[in-house]
């Protein structure tokens, strides 16, 4: 298949937004998208869209001439209102798919999400189109996920009603069907690696959290390691990036215990100044419930920051089981003992983490998933 004659489309709960003729979204999606949108023709986005105008920091555009947005009404089985309001619409979700199916060659799901759900039963009335999933949440087996999780990924794996589908999933799992593949994400470049650099871990210890300020990711918890770490004796000091529900919540619990010369917010920010700040930083926190693809710790890596996460996902994995990182548990005195037990090892041990961290994490450039998704096409 000629892909550069043909018509991708993208199935996506990812928010749009349209703005001097651009179409925006959430970035690390975007710049993915970006990659896959480049062999194509046509494009087309079947997903949810935003009448806002105003653009977030984390928002970037996509970079194809020829995009259109197939909009679906918004939806979620959250509540029996919800769920009531799901039925009335879900005939013209059900006829925007399809037709979007019919009029592409390619058909690619992001999952998990509420669209993707839909699609994914969809997709097996169209067998002999070719087919990508990107699940981009934990494909551990034997993780508790919603029903609505495991449905997906029961189907897009199911090969006698799902065919011609490539999926792909963060991390090595045994026993997976045949049309399962390891995939990773990619931040950086080839040309922005940067050879390790020792730090001193005897004075000031910078920590960054990247993530979304909402429950699962745990923003509470890092402050808390941060503040009981200092009680300690060390000199540790906390960046957090990203926004959510408990932005507000974080902000005051900063400033009521006065911690604002030590905890810095930072909010939503372009990678530019992300990679700002991790390029010294001694560690990158992540006391996530679930993770996909966790971005922020393989960013980190990427510039020498030891990563410090909960044992979810990939992520036992990504950090050799300890080897690589420091891996704790979600209880904030296991987690601290843990953290400070690590560091008590001294400075050449630490080092020694962080260079396997550096080497590890720049094996997984753009350059190398522009050319894994190239060979997925191809073989397509």
């Amino acid at each position: 298949m000629n892909h550069k004659e043909h018509t991708l489309a993208i199935f996506t709960l990812v928010e749009h937004k349209k703005v001097n003729g651009k179409l925006y979204g959430y970035a690390p999606y975007i710049s993915e998208m970006n990659i896959w949108t480049s062999h194509f023709k046509k494009v087309l986005v079947v997903g949810n869209y935003s009448d806002s105008e105003q653009l977030a920091k984390i928002d970037i555009s996509y970079d194809h001439p020829d995009i259109d947005l197939v909009m679906l009404p918004k939806f979620n089985i959250k509540t029996p209102l919800s769920i009531l309001r799901l039925c009335f619409n879900l005939p013209t979700i059900i006829y925007r798919i399809s037709r979007a199916m019919m009029q592409s060659d390619y058909l690619h799901l992001r999952c998990p999400s509420n669209v993707s759900a839909i699609a994914a039963v969809i997709q097996i009335f169209f067998p002999k189109k070719p087919k990508s999933t990107k699940y981009a949440g934990n494909w551990n087996p034997t993780s508790k996920q919603p029903l609505g999780y495991r449905f997906q990924k029961w189907i897009l794996s199911n090969t006698v009603l799902t065919k011609r589908m490539k999926l792909l999933v963060y991390g090595e799992w045994p026993n997976q069907s045949p049309n399962v593949s390891p995939f990773l994400s990619a931040t950086y470049y080839d040309c922005e690696k940067v050879p390790f650099k020792t730090r001193d871990f005897n004075n000031k210890i910078k920590f960054v959290f990247i993530g979304a300020m909402v429950i699962g990711k745990r923003p509470m918890l890092a402050i808390e390691i941060i503040l009981k770490l200092r009680e300690r004796g060390y000199q540790a000091e906390l960046h957090m990036f990203g926004d959510g529900d408990l932005m507000t919540k974080v902000l005051n619990k900063v400033k009521d215990h006065n911690m604002d010369s030590f905890v810095f917010i930072h909010g939503n920010q372009n990678k530019a100044k992300v990679k700002e700040c991790l390029v010294d930083a001694h560690f990158t926190i992540l006391p996530s419930k679930s993770e996909g693809w966790p971005k922020a710790i393989a960013e980190g890596m990427f510039f020498g920051a030891i990563p410090i996460s909960t044992r979810i996902s990939c992520l036992p994995w990504i950090l050799d089981n300890g080897k690589r990182g420091i891996l704790i548990d979600s209880d904030a005195e296991s987690a601290i003992t843990k953290i400070d037990n690590e560091i008590a090892k001294g400075t050449d041990y630490l080092n020694n983490m962080a260079e396997k961290a550096l080497l590890w994490s720049q094996n997984y450039t753009i350059d190398r998933l522009e050319n894994e998704i190239q060979k997925i096409l191809e073989d397509a």
